[in-house]
């Protein structure tokens, strides 16, 4: 296991990011962090330590410069934070040590739904998609686009954010699932709770990154 702390040379700017490479891993997952957050999310890394114990290889990266973070309106600037994303994964794709690797993403409350734009945006290129107490409803125009299987998880105690959940649940036309984690609340800080999310999260990407394009759209 090997983690690295990378400079993430994009058009105009460089972001941060903490990549961890398994032996061999199954596939690579990036993660889309919530407003007001960054890669040193410890919901975030908790779900990632577990997901690079299952040997699956994970980048948590800043979305935003820090520059950029303390203008507030940038971190509901779902445009920006999506255009990133996808800056971030083209620019993934060209490095050597994961090249050819399957690609997923996890995507946390707003990041949700710069998740799903982006895998709308790249289509069969995206494996598997998961979304932890999310916000897709805010990507309502470019679900019905999602190709990549979705797995939307939501705590049983969040109660506006399971309606939203549902709504756009709807609205994706992929291969889909959407678990109520119950007696959890919306960053699921209840004993027990963010591991469950986790499991469920690594069983998702596990099964999915060992598919081919002809089983996800059959």
């Amino acid at each position: 296991m090997v983690t690295e702390e990378i400079k993430i040379s994009l058009k105009g700017t460089t972001l941060e990011g903490d990549l961890t490479l398994p032996t061999n891993p199954k596939g690579l997952v990036i993660f889309s962090h919530g407003s007001g957050s960054s890669r040193f999310s410890p919901r975030n890394n908790y779900v990632a330590n577990i997901l690079q114990a299952k040997g699956i290889a994970t980048l948590l990266f800043d979305l935003l410069t820090e520059q950029e973070d303390s203008i507030y309106q940038n971190r509901f600037d779902i445009n920006k934070l999506t255009n990133r994303l996808i800056q971030t994964t083209q620019w993934i794709y060209h490095q050597k040590n994961t090249t050819g690797l399957p690609l997923g993403y996890f995507g946390a409350s707003t990041g949700a739904a710069s998740a799903l734009r982006a895998a709308a945006f790249f289509e069969n290129s995206i494996s598997a998609v998961v979304s932890r107490g999310g916000r897709p409803d805010l990507a309502l125009d470019d679900l019905d686009k999602v190709k990549a299987p979705t797995l939307l998880l939501v705590g049983g105690l969040d109660t506006k954010v399971i309606w939203l959940n549902q709504k756009a649940y709807e609205k994706l036309e992929c291969l889909k699932k959407m678990e109520i984690v119950p007696g959890a609340s919306h960053l699921f800080e209840e004993p027990g709770k963010l591991e469950t999310v986790a499991d469920l999260a690594a069983l998702w990407f596990d099964k999915w990154f060992g598919k081919t394009k002809e089983d996800v759209s059959g």
